[in-house]
């Protein structure tokens, strides 16, 4: 079982380049591929992909700073993959969150054995079919877990989209126009990033549940788990 998509994030261009033919070619895999960290959280899909190959020695926020940004916005799988090597490091990277970590230098086959493993343990829908709930009389969010944690009135409006939607990605168009706010071509929505900011912060601060909430590239937002009205 291989991920439809990856992000590899390396900075040694040659390396990523041949990885990345390999990836595609042989084991048909979406590889995005960038070569400095703070390039992949500028994404606007950053936390969409299905898999992640991390380096650990990377411009931008260190390898290991990105495996803990990543762990709080998606349960994707992580492998590193770095010349760092020593029982410390095995540790660090692990205790951050990766899956799995490999010593360059590694034989690409391996790399993908590695990956369609990992693959295997977190491509669990259990997790992606826990129920949360938007209590409209309350103006709570109900996680999984059985944490409430109060909403803003834009928040209710923005979840109020989400449930309606289905787990189907929502426009930014339709969410600036729930939220009250004009529509204006060719500017740019920093607003709407900034409130959707917020409404994760808040719940991220609330409970160590995964964010379903993502970014859909040149479309909008998805809340990816089911999310009823009650």
């Amino acid at each position: 079982m291989q991920p439809k998509t990856l992000a590899l994030i390396d900075d040694d261009a040659e390396y990523s380049e041949f990885l990345t033919q390999f990836l595609q070619e042989q084991q048909g895999i979406a590889v995005s591929r960038f070569d400095d960290s703070n390039a992949l959280l500028a994404a606007p899909d950053a936390f969409s992909f299905e898999f992640y190959l991390v380096d650990l020695m990377l411009p931008g926020v260190n390898g290991v700073e990105l495996i803990k940004i990543l762990r709080r916005r998606t349960d994707a799988g992580v492998v590193v993959v770095s010349g760092r090597l020593g029982p410390e490091v095995f540790r660090e990277v692990i205790t951050a969150g990766a899956d799995m970590y490999l010593v360059k230098p590694v034989q690409f086959e391996q790399v993908a054995l590695a990956i369609a493993a990992v693959q295997r343990r977190v491509a669990k829908p259990s997790a992606a079919d826990a129920v949360w709930k938007l209590d409209r009389a309350s103006g709570e969010l109900i996680v999984p877990d059985g944490t409430r944690i109060q909403l803003s009135e834009a928040d209710r409006q923005l979840l109020e989209c989400f449930a309606q939607a289905n787990g189907e990605p929502v426009t930014r168009e339709a969410l600036l126009n729930k939220l009250g706010r004009e529509v204006v071509e060719g500017e740019s929505d920093d607003g709407l990033s900034a409130t959707i900011y917020r409404l994760r912060r808040r719940i991220e601060r609330a409970t160590p549940t995964l964010v379903p909430l993502q970014s859909k590239s040149r479309v909008g937002y998805v809340f990816r788990a089911p999310l009823q009205l009650i």
